[in-house]
């Protein structure tokens, strides 16, 4: 117990130049500078001695923040200005992290609290040290490895070194479903941000618009040409080279594999050779791409996946909803496209009925129909909000509504429906959207294989009194 007392004395004595200046400066008075080093003289005593645990740690570090917050608070009320006062609770606090992660290498929460503050401080280096500290220690943790990757995205903004730590973690975590799905968004965010700079640069291959067509054309009709000596008309020439070549070089980006979205897709790839089969999967992989239906590649991308999913499980109910819903993923409902698009899924909703209709059993076949008809559901009932929609649009999409809620209501009457989690967000999806009369027979069938359920109850109560 004496080593324990000695280590606690000893770090309370370096914190006596610290606490004489916060008295010198008027920061804080004598009883709160006596109560502050009872508080640290128990947290290191605790710290020190045997039976301490991660939580002491946190503890500790929690108070050391709250305490240089109100001295920051107070330094600047008063004016009060120190370079060395400002960075000894930061140190302090890092030094009583490293000493956690130290003792409790094990324990992740520790670690994350600690990268947390080093960001917050924006110290890079230490932050940097941290990281490959703990990715060593914990070389199987897939999120450690993705808040890596993301930091490193994030904040230092280097594809590079996010893709090898996203590389170097599916070596020690290939059977991580987390961690193929969030390589596969850091490529996609990579090519969401050359895309976003393009358009900064106007390099979009868009055509340039009318206005800006006559301008230049104004603009070039009112230049006047001068002479040019023989040695101006060599640098003219020899500038407008460079300049065809500059513009042919950027021109040229758009065709790049970074660009066209083929990283992408090898990712893909690679993720389903591990999981092959799996098309819950490759659905999840889909529906991650479509949050970036911005892009001028992810309708390639998601043409690519389902091309996958269909020629290797053409009959999972996974894949028939990624190809059902594919035809509409990323276009408005005021566009022109929107209505080719609706009757193209249309027509694959029929060829997924028909490829359902070849299974065996029909239990498989009523639950399947389910997963296919919720999942475009929740696809179509977004454009009932869209303003200003066509009232032919709008019914063709009520229609789609109902007929895909009778095998969903199937799904459920016949006790076929996933979890109620699944079928209590389908519902109070519905009722939101104004379909309570539709929802009503889906409720009670709910309620009698969850009679306990809350969310349920509470639809039930919802729908009866409208």
């Amino acid at each position: 117990m004496a080593g324990a007392s000695d280590k606690a004395r000893f770090y309370l004595e370096q914190s006596v130049p610290e606490l004489q200046e916060y008295l010198r400066k008027k920061i804080f008075t004598k009883d709160e500078v006596s109560s502050t080093v009872k508080k640290r003289s128990g947290f290191e005593h605790k710290l020190n001695a045997r039976g301490s645990n991660p939580s002491d740690y946190a503890r500790y570090a929690e108070y050391e923040m709250n305490l240089e917050s109100l001295r920051r608070t107070r330094a600047k009320r008063l004016g009060a200005k120190s370079k060395s006062s400002s960075y000894t609770g930061q140190r302090r606090i890092l030094f009583i992290l490293d000493r956690a992660t130290r003792k409790f290498h094990g324990d992740t929460a520790l670690w994350l609290q600690y990268l947390t503050y080093a960001r917050k401080q924006k110290s890079n280096k230490r932050v940097s040290r941290i990281i490959s500290d703990m990715l060593r220690l914990h070389p199987v943790s897939p999120d450690l490895w993705i808040y890596a990757a993301n930091y490193t995205m994030d904040e230092r903004a280097d594809v590079t070194e996010a893709r090898a730590y996203m590389q170097r973690g599916l070596r020690f975590c290939r059977h991580s479903k987390q961690l193929w799905d969030a390589y596969l968004r850091l490529e996609m965010i990579y090519i969401s941000k050359l895309s976003a700079q393009r358009r900064i640069l106007g390099l979009d291959p868009a055509s340039p618009k009318k206005d800006e067509v006559s301008i230049n054309k104004q603009i070039a009709e009112e230049m006047v040409a001068l002479p040019l000596t023989t040695s101006e008309e060599g640098k003219q020439d020899r500038a407008t080279a460079d300049l065809a070549d500059q513009v042919s070089s950027l021109d040229s980006i758009e065709s790049t594999p970074a660009i066209a979205g083929a990283i992408p897709i090898a990712v893909f790839d690679a993720a389903m050779k591990e999981f092959p089969g799996d098309a819950t999967f490759g659905a999840r992989l889909f529906d991650s791409a479509t949050t970036f239906h911005g892009l001028p590649c992810t309708g390639k991308i998601l043409h690519h996946i389902v091309e996958t999913l269909m020629t290797a499980t053409p009959t999972d109910a996974a894949s028939l909803s990624c190809f059902v819903t594919e035809p509409i993923q990323g276009i408005s409902a005021g566009s022109l496209e929107f209505p080719e698009a609706l009757m193209k899924m249309l027509d694959r909703l029929e060829v997924s009925k028909c490829k359902l209709d070849s299974l065996q059993k029909p239990t498989e076949q009523t639950r399947a129909r389910g997963i296919v008809a919720r999942y475009a559901i929740n696809r179509i009932i977004a454009y009932f909000e869209a303003p200003g929609l066509d009232s032919d649009i709008r019914a063709v999409l009520n229609a789609m509504v109902q007929t895909s809620w009778r095998y969903c209501l199937s799904s459920i009457e016949s006790g076929t429906e996933g979890t109620s989690g699944e079928t209590v967000a389908l519902l109070q999806m519905l009722t939101a959207r104004g379909f309570k009369d539709l929802v009503r027979p889906g409720i009670a069938s709910a309620l009698q294989r969850w009679p306990e359920e809350p969310r349920l109850l509470a639809l039930e109560a919802t729908c009866s009194g409208g």
